[in-house]
């Protein structure tokens, strides 16, 4: 008994620890040759992962860009000098409502007069100095709304440009970030815009919209992004304005609906397809013959699913579905290579 434990089950231990080395070696090395057709060696089916293609054909294209907004209190707008002199009389409080051009401050300014020019006894000219004449000068306010600030006091200096105080407007508008994409499917974008605020009213038309850059908010790091940051940018949003009456409030999320156009009965491909998203893009057209061939076609709207082709295919035509991408195969530099 004391032999077979000291010499046959050392043994057979060694025995199974080189069976499982050996296979370990096959499945890594020569697994799929060694194992058979069933496990991918010469003879079994292949996974094909090449592009299939797709037939070019008719459809409709709605391009309607949704994009998640806010509703904002519209800016106070500055009320300005409007002439350099003194404040002769503040005609109007913080806090009061005023109408679009409703005088809120008169200045007071001194006009210089040419000199009266005569003769003396003896015929020669003379000019008599005259003392300038006093003008008054209303200053409007730019819009309609509520004072929400006035710093300016009677006999106060100001020059022209000068603010000296602001009107908040009252009204409020629907504000959205856009993304690149998004901006590029609105380079023609309309008037209005459907908006729907959850709880809220029911869906209504904001107009004047318009995309822009979002300001940046000022603060101590302004412009320098933060100790560790790039420059903070503001991006691009679209804006339009609430309807003067509808029930919504600053701060209220909405969702914003801007119809870009609708194309109907047109080519239309995968946007998968194309290569580029914009006026110009990359179709690979597959032959009957199955070659590829590279071509250049002029897009129209997308849907963000399918892109309508304007020029440069046919209908009927077979395009692969899928953009073809690089040869990402890994090169063996033992054997060749830009290390070889």
């Amino acid at each position: 008994m004391g032999t077979v434990r000291t010499l046959v089950f050392p043994v057979l231990r060694l025995l199974v620890w080189s069976v499982i080395a050996v296979a370990l070696v096959v499945l890594a090395f020569g697994g799929s040759d060694a194992a058979g057709p069933s496990a991918g060696g010469p003879g079994a089916p292949m996974l094909d992962l090449s592009s299939p293609p797709v037939p070019v054909a008719r459809g409709t294209v709605a391009n309607t860009v949704t994009v998640q907004g806010t509703v904002v209190a519209d800016s106070a707008v500055p009320v300005k000098a409007t002439a350099a002199g003194t404040v002769r009389r503040v005609l109007v409080q913080k806090g009061a409502t005023v109408t679009a051009g409703q005088t809120v401050v008169e200045v007071r300014f001194e006009e210089e007069q040419q000199p009266a020019t005569g003769t003396d006894p003896e015929g020669n000219p003379t000019a008599t100095p005259r003392p300038p004449k006093v003008r008054t000068v209303a200053v409007p306010t730019p819009s309609a709304g509520v004072v929400t600030s006035l710093d300016v006091l009677v006999d106060q200096v100001v020059s022209v440009g000068d603010t000296i105080g602001q009107v908040s407007p009252g009204t409020l508008s629907v504000s959205a970030p856009l993304t690149q994409a998004e901006q590029f499917r609105l380079l023609a974008p309309p008037t209005t815009a459907e908006v729907t605020v959850q709880g809220g009213p029911a869906p209504f038309t904001c107009t004047g919209l318009a995309l822009g850059a979002e300001p940046v908010a000022a603060g101590p790091d302004a412009g320098m992004g933060g100790p560790m940051g790039p420059p903070a940018g503001g991006g691009t949003t679209a804006r339009c304005a609430v309807p003067p009456g509808t029930a919504v409030f600053s701060g209220m999320a909405a969702t914003v609906a801007v119809s870009a156009g609708t194309a109907e009965d047109v080519l239309v491909v995968p946007v998968t397809a194309v290569q580029g998203s914009v006026q110009q893009g990359n179709v690979w057209v597959v032959g009957d013959d199955g070659a590829e061939e590279q071509r250049s076609v002029a897009l129209g709207l997308t849907d963000g699913e399918q892109v309508e082709i304007r020029e440069g295919l046919d209908e009927g035509e077979q395009v692969l579905q899928f953009v073809p991408v690089p040869d990402d195969t890994v090169e063996d530099y033992s054997t060749g290579g830009p290390y070889g």
